[in-house]
């Protein structure tokens, strides 16, 4: 697509997309006297260098997609300035340092995409996340995060997509996450976490279409629910430590494409 310029506004540039053009070097800073900009797509290039502070001054600006490039130092904090912001992806990257708080404003208005996943962020999951009400995809996998998993979260209610795999995350998963009746995508793997998964986790995420809860140290007895979930395309608890017998129903999830419940003490048979 390139550039697209306004048709009511001659010659004020709307849009930039050139995703996956080979495009290297830095993102120029000049980038944020684009004014008009509602759009902004340079995913899959060799960008390197920071993300210009310049485009906080983008107050149009509804999306903003970096993922997939060399970019490195901190996420500017002065994104918050984009008031009108809906989608923020900067994943795969090598972006340092923690979440900024300053983030929080755009999630109490209008921002309902936030993909970080596979950086370098540190610190903690931020609790502020969970007044960003207009959220639906959440993923924030694949980073350096450590400690546990804000109880803030439950306030959610619109989240369809959390993903906090591969990172240091430890502690119980607040049960108010297992309420979160809007979920598709859970994706809690490779992390340190524990405690047991609610038995009736089939009922209070009825549109659960993929569960990874692999490799943490899960304990209990796999929910029996899980068979009331009949959108579920992939079970993934691999490598925890459930006992018990596996439910007999899951053989009757007729959407099921993939099961992984190696490495555990289980014993049976599905139907």
């Amino acid at each position: 697509m390139g550039v697209t310029c306004s048709r009511r506004h001659k010659g004020r540039v709307t849009l930039l997309s050139l995703e996956r053009r080979g495009l290297i070097g830095s993102i120029p800073p000049q980038i944020g006297n684009l004014s008009f900009l509602r759009g902004i797509n340079l995913a899959e290039n060799i960008f390197q260098g920071e993300i210009p502070h310049e485009i906080g001054r983008l107050s149009r600006l509804r999306f903003l997609n970096l993922s997939n490039n060399a970019l490195q130092g901190e996420i500017p904090g002065n994104l918050s300035f984009c008031s009108n912001l809906e989608v923020l992806n900067v994943s795969d990257n090598m972006l340092v340092g923690k979440i900024p708080n300053s983030l929080e404003t755009l999630g109490m208005k209008r921002l309902n995409t936030l993909f970080l996943e596979s950086n370098k962020l540190t610190r903690t999951i931020p609790k502020w996340l969970g007044n960003a009400s207009s959220l639906i995809q959440l993923s924030l996998s694949s980073n350096k995060l450590h400690g546990s998993i804000p109880v803030q979260l439950q306030k959610l209610q619109n989240l369809s997509y959390l993903v906090v795999a591969n990172n240091n995350l430890s502690g119980v998963v607040p049960l108010a996450i297992y309420n979160l009746s809007s979920l598709i995508v859970l994706s809690l793997a490779f992390n340190q976490l524990h405690g047991q998964i609610p038995n009736d986790i089939g009922l209070t995420l009825p549109n659960l279409q993929f569960i990874f809860c692999g490799t943490n140290y899960f304990t209990g007895r796999l929910p029996v629910s899980l068979s009331n979930a009949s959108q579920l395309k992939q079970i993934r608890f691999e490598y925890n430590n459930f006992n018990g017998p596996v439910p007999p129903n899951l053989g009757r999830l007729n959407a099921l494409e993939w099961l992984n419940l190696e490495g555990n003490n289980l014993k049976g048979e599905m139907l």
